[in-house]
């Protein structure tokens, strides 16, 4: 699983130490051991890595190569499995002052709450020796920055969307095929791309639908709004956000049309429905690409390709950050300035698709020149970078993930497997956000 998925922050804390890599916890993710980077690093200074899932830094051998480069670091990677039991552990760490790695990552959904609340226990690494703020996109930058300027985060990556799509039942529909002339389809305008769906509909193959599900429509026009759920002074406006109503009346469209195949995300029928393929469309960050092939598998190659998104947004992404009660602050901090420069980020991207927060790096071969076979050559590359450099500014608040689950799961989700009218799966869905918000 992508380790982008918006997760609720409701577990309880864990005991003390989880940060700092359980036993039964780290080994449970590919490359989530607790064991060095492999590269030797023989001197005297240890520095451990927090993360959750398979990150990618050490698969990706930066690790190895950093302490090639120092020999006098050795650095521990210490991995938790999953987002929704790290994060809370991270929080109580936080807290304390104690039980933290020299580098802990955050995922893009908890920054806001750290810029908000912990901004005073983190490193300014806006400060760093080497970091460069006009190597990152600015929207990226501007997540892990607080009110008063001070950077507590460096961007690992981002998840700029594009529409992934079946030339295959395209054809069948009727409907063009070539990635530039599908993008021209619907382009700057989340209407056209409902259009379209009615288009294909109407002759679609038998057993498929446009679009997997009326949420994913819903998420990602609101990830290309330039306000969400938070204005820009940390206010809660989700019930009177222009971008939330549309997101949410345009999925509602989808719904009511018979557009959507009625999936819920990452579930074992979503993923069935790729092997099946049973849809023809579906919003997709770089790192959706590897998953798709996944669940498509062999016989589905050269039947999917990329175009751009009607209007670009972002899904996941991740920061590093360096505790203030770190006891290798300085040391750490270079480090994480290392792992996010741009020619990291690049070789990131081309071993673990890890889509670049700097955009430094788009101008080098590894991101430039990137195509995947498995998606007819698609110039990737291009595509996310186009994209990645379009995402608009937008503010997020410390319960966005809590919002945007509830929104997906409790209110869209009803409209399009049950029918429930749009005011009143709206009326419900908001009215339980308000509960949750108040606990």
């Amino acid at each position: 699983m992508p380790r982008t998925a918006v997760v609720l922050a409701a577990v309880t804390a864990l005991a003390t130490g989880l940060l700092t890599g359980c036993a039964e916890d780290s080994g449970d993710e590919p490359g989530g051991s607790s064991g060095g980077g492999g590269g030797g690093g023989k001197g005297g200074t240890t520095l451990t890595v927090g993360v959750f899932g398979a990150f990618g830094l050490q698969e990706a051998g930066l690790y190895e190569e950093y302490e090639r480069l120092n020999p006098d670091i050795e650095i521990k990677q210490n991995s938790v499995q999953r987002n929704e039991n790290y994060w809370p552990a991270l929080l109580t760490h936080l807290s304390s002052g104690s039980g933290l790695s020299d580098v802990q990552a955050v995922e893009v959904g908890n920054v806001a709450e750290l810029t908000g609340t912990h901004a005073g226990k983190l490193m300014d690494l806006g400060k760093v020796p080497g970091v460069d703020k006009k190597a990152f996109l600015d929207w990226k930058w501007q997540q892990a920055t607080t009110e008063d300027g001070r950077t507590i985060g460096l961007g690992t990556d981002v998840g700029p969307t594009g529409i992934c799509y079946r030339k295959d039942l395209f054809a069948k529909a009727g409907l063009p095929t070539d990635r530039e002339a599908v993008g021209k389809l619907w382009a700057g305008d989340w209407k056209k791309y409902l259009e379209t769906g009615k288009r294909y509909q109407k002759k679609a193959p038998e057993g498929t639908s446009f679009v997997d599900g009326a949420a994913g429509v819903m998420a990602a026009v609101h990830a290309s709004g330039e306000r969400k759920f938070y204005d820009e002074d940390g206010e809660l406006i989700y019930k009177d956000s222009p971008g939330v109503k549309e997101g949410w009346d345009i999925a509602a469209q989808f719904a009511q049309a018979g557009l959507t195949a009625k999936l819920q995300q990452f579930q074992p029928s979503w993923d069935q429905a790729f092997a099946n393929g049973s849809f023809a469309t579906v919003t997709c960050p770089p790192w959706m690409l590897g998953y798709i092939k996944d669940k498509a598998g062999d016989k589905a190659e050269d039947q999917w390709d990329v175009a751009t998104a009607p209007k670009p947004g972002n899904w996941g992404g991740s920061f590093l950050t360096v505790p203030e009660a770190g006891k290798n602050k300085e040391e750490a901090a270079k480090l994480v300035a290392w792992l996010t420069a741009p020619e990291q980020q690049a070789k990131l991207f081309d071993k673990r698709a890890s889509f670049p927060s700097a955009s430094a790096a788009y101008d080098l071969p590894e991101v430039k020149d990137a195509k995947n076979p498995y998606f007819g050559d698609a110039p990737v590359g291009k595509i996310f970078s186009a994209a990645a450099e379009g995402v608009p500014v937008q503010p997020i608040g410390p319960k966005d993930g809590i919002i945007q689950q509830y929104l997906a799961d409790t209110g869209m989700l009803g409209v399009d497997q049950k029918g429930t009218s749009p005011d009143k799966a709206w009326d419900k869905v908001t009215k339980t956000i308000d509960n949750a918000l108040d606990q």
